[in-house]
C-alpha cells in the first residue's frame, strides 16, 4: 500500500471539506513536506473555482491571504511547510485574531515520532500560534488504522465555529515519507475504500459544518439588551449627542452617516470609514481648548466600529466619559472585549445596518438636539485654512500628500485606498477629507509588516485599480512582496513617503538622545532599484504636478496594455519635517481662535 498515496486522499478530503464551507483563495507557498497538500489543491482548482496565489515569502502569503479575505469577508486558506515556514505566518494571524478576518492555516508538519529527535526541519508547531488562532486540530499521520471521517469532525467544528466569530483555524497535518506518487493508481484503493463522496460532498459537508454552528451561540443579535440600552434610548432625542464611525466598509460608513444627518448630530468619522464630514480634522482641532470644551458638552457618544486612529478622539471621549459622566454605546459586529480605557460602556455586537435599524424603529429624526454642534463647524475650516500654504507649496511633502490625496483617489478608477501604519495613517487622520472611498487597513496590531502583500490581496479579490500609502520603514520590511505587483489585472499605484526612517517618533514623546539612534533608525536607502529589481514603474516626484502627471501616465499607459506591473512613486522629505508642519498647524490655529 503506498503512504503517499494515502497522504494525497487525506488531503484531498480536507480541502474539499474546507472548500464545501466556503474557501475559495488559496495560497501555497512551496515547500517538500506540503506537497499532499499542494498537489491536491491545484487538482481542486483544476475541478472546482477556487482561485490559487503563490509566494516564495511566507510572511508575505499570510498577508497576501490576509488581503484577500478582508475584501472578500469569507475563509482563506494558506498552505506552507513544516519548521519555520510555519512561523512566519505568526504575524498575520494576530493581526486576523484582532480584526476578524479569516484564514485557514494548513501547515505541513513532520509525523510526531520525528519531533524532539534532532531530525531536519522538525519543530514543535503544536500550540505555535498560541491565542491568536480561534481553534486548532492537530491531525495524526495519515494511516489504515486512523478513521479519516472522525478526523474530519474537527475540522468542521473549527470551521463552524469561525464562521460565527472569524479569525483563523490552525489545521497542522503530519505527513510521513514518502510524499510523491507516482501515479493516480496509488490514490485508487484509499479513495474506493474510505468513499470521499460521503465524506466530503458539497451537500453533506455543507450541511455539517451549518448544523455545528447552531451550536454555538450567536451573538450578531440586534436588540436592546438591558434597561440601560432601553433607558438611554428613550433618552436620546433630547441629548446632545456625537456619532463616531470607526472603521467599517464603505456601504457601512454611508448608512451610519446619513442617519446621524437625519438627525442633526455632529459625525466624526474615521479615515478608514471612508466618508467625512463637516467636523473633519478633528484630531487638529481638538488640541485648541475653546474646541474641546465646546464639543465635551455632548451627553452621549455613539460609536459606530472599533479601531480609531486618533489618540486625541480616544482621549476625549476616556475624559467627558468619565468626568462629566457622558453616556458611551459602541455598535460592532465583532464580539470582542473593544474598550481599552475600561469605561462604563453600553454595547450591541451585530452589524452595522442592523443597529442602524434598530436605532432608526426607536427614535424620531432629527432629534430635539438637531444642530446642537453647528459651532464647532469652523474648526474644520480652520484648520484647511491654516494648512493652505502647505497644500500648495512647490515642494511636495509627505502632509501636503495628505491634504491632496483625495486628487490621487479620484483618479483611480474604482476609488481603492489601502492605507499603512505609522505616521502616514496618522497625516491622513489629521488632514485628509474622503468621500466614498474604499479604505482598507490593517489597524489590529497595527504592524509595519506585510502592507505590501495584504494590499495585493485586497486587489487580487476586489478585481479593482488600487492606491496604497505606505512609509520608507513599511516597505523596506515587506519589499519582497514586490513580486506580488509585477502581473497585474488592474492597475496599482505604490506611494511610498520616504522621511528616512521612523519618523513617526517625532509625534511621540521618546528620549531626544536617543530618539535617532533606538527609534528613527535612518537608513539612507532609496527604493529605485528596489521597483527595478520587481519590474516596477517608478518615478521620484519633486513637486505635486509631478506626482499627478506621473501617475496619470501610467494608468494611461496600464489602460493601453502597455504594462501590467505597479506603479512605486517615491516621496522624498527630510526627517522632522512633517511634525514641523504639524506644528505650524496647531500653532497656526491658537493665534487665530481666541
Amino acid at each position: 500500500m503506498s503512504q503517499a498515496g494515502l497522504n494525497r486522499v487525506w488531503s484531498q478530503a480536507i480541502l474539499e471539506t474546507i472548500a464545501t464551507a466556503g474557501v475559495k483563495h488559496i495560497c501555497i507557498a512551496p515547500g517538500s513536506r506540503s506537497t499532499p497538500l499542494s498537489l491536491e489543491a491545484l487538482e481542486l482548482a483544476e475541478r472546482s473555482g477556487v482561485t490559487i496565489h503563490t509566494h516564495f515569502d511566507e510572511r508575505g502569503l499570510g498577508f497576501l491571504a490576509l488581503g484577500l479575505a478582508k475584501a472578500t469577508q469569507q475563509p482563506v486558506a494558506i498552505i506552507v511547510t513544516s519548521g519555520t515556514a510555519v512561523a512566519n505566518l505568526l504575524p498575520s494571524t494576530a493581526e486576523s485574531g484582532l480584526t476578524g478576518e479569516k484564514l485557514v492555516l494548513l501547515t505541513a508538519d513532520r509525523p510526531l515520532s520525528l519531533v524532539g529527535v534532532g531530525a531536519n526541519q522538525a519543530i514543535v508547531q503544536k500550540g505555535i500560534f498560541s491565542s491568536h488562532v480561534r481553534k486548532s486540530v492537530l491531525l495524526p499521520s495519515p494511516s489504515r488504522q486512523a478513521s479519516l471521517s472522525e478526523e474530519l469532525t474537527p475540522i468542521k467544528q473549527g470551521l463552524a465555529y469561525q464562521s460565527l466569530v472569524g479569525g483563523a483555524l490552525h489545521i497542522n497535518c503530519p505527513f510521513p515519507e514518502p510524499l510523491y506518487i507516482q501515479s493516480d493508481t496509488e490514490k485508487d484503493p484509499y479513495l474506493t475504500q474510505l468513499n470521499l463522496t460521503e465524506l466530503t460532498g458539497a451537500t453533506k459537508a455543507t450541511s455539517d459544518v451549518a448544523d455545528l454552528a447552531k451550536l454555538y451561540p450567536s451573538y450578531n443579535v440586534p436588540e436592546l439588551t438591558n434597561s440601560l440600552q432601553q433607558g438611554l434610548v428613550n433618552q436620546l432625542p433630547t441629548l446632545k449627542t456625537v456619532v463616531v464611525i470607526g472603521k467599517m466598509p464603505l456601504s457601512d460608513a454611508q448608512n451610519v452617516q446619513q442617519w446621524a444627518q437625519q438627525m442633526g448630530w455632529p459625525i466624526l468619522a474615521d479615515p478608514q470609514s471612508g466618508v467625512s464630514s463637516e467636523w473633519a480634522h478633528f484630531d487638529l482641532w481638538l488640541q485648541h481648548p475653546h474646541y474641546f470644551n465646546a464639543l465635551s458638552q455632548a451627553q452621549c457618544i455613539l460609536q459606530f466600529g472599533a479601531r480609531i486612529v486618533s489618540k486625541r478622539l480616544a482621549q476625549w471621549t476616556k475624559q467627558v466619559v468619565t468626568e462629566r459622566n457622558c453616556h458611551y454605546w459602541l455598535f460592532e459586529p465583532t464580539a470582542s472585549v473593544l474598550n481599552p480605557d475600561r469605561l462604563p460602556q453600553l454595547r450591541t455586537v451585530a452589524s452595522i445596518p442592523d443597529c442602524i435599524s434598530l436605532l432608526s424603529s426607536m427614535i424620531n429624526a432629527p432629534a430635539n438636539t438637531s444642530n446642537w454642534a453647528e459651532t464647532l463647524k469652523p474648526a474644520s475650516k480652520e484648520v484647511e485654512h491654516c494648512a493652505m500654504a502647505i497644500k500648495r507649496d512647490n515642494v511636495l511633502t509627505e502632509c501636503q500628500l495628505a491634504l491632496r490625496i483625495d486628487e490621487l483617489v479620484e483618479l483611480m478608477p474604482n476609488r481603492e485606498l489601502f492605507v499603512g501604519n505609522s505616521l502616514i495613517v496618522r497625516l491622513l487622520d489629521m488632514l485628509s477629507k474622503f468621500e466614498n472611498v474604499n479604505v482598507h487597513t490593517n489597524r489590529g496590531a497595527s504592524g509595519i509588516d506585510g502592507l505590501v502583500a495584504t494590499a495585493a490581496g485586497v486587489q487580487r479579490a476586489q478585481q479593482s485599480s488600487m492606491l496604497t500609502l505606505i512609509g520608507d520603514t513599511s516597505l523596506l520590511y515587506d519589499v519582497n512582496s514586490l513580486a506580488l505587483l509585477t502581473r497585474n489585472n488592474q492597475p496599482h499605484v505604490v506611494i511610498v513617503t520616504n522621511n528616512d526612517g521612523g519618523a513617526i517618533f517625532d509625534l511621540l514623546p521618546v528620549p531626544e538622545r536617543q530618539k535617532q539612534a533606538l527609534y528613527q533608525m535612518p537608513h539612507g536607502y532609496q527604493f529605485e532599484f528596489a521597483a527595478k529589481q520587481f519590474g516596477l514603474h517608478y518615478t521620484n516626484p519633486g513637486c505635486w504636478l509631478e506626482c499627478r502627471e506621473a501617475i496619470e501616465d501610467y494608468l494611461v499607459c496600464f489602460g493601453n496594455g502597455e504594462t501590467q506591473s505597479a506603479l512605486l512613486v517615491e516621496i522624498s522629505s527630510p526627517p522632522e519635517q512633517a511634525s514641523q508642519q504639524i506644528k505650524t498647524i496647531t500653532q497656526a490655529m491658537k493665534s487665530h481662535v481666541v
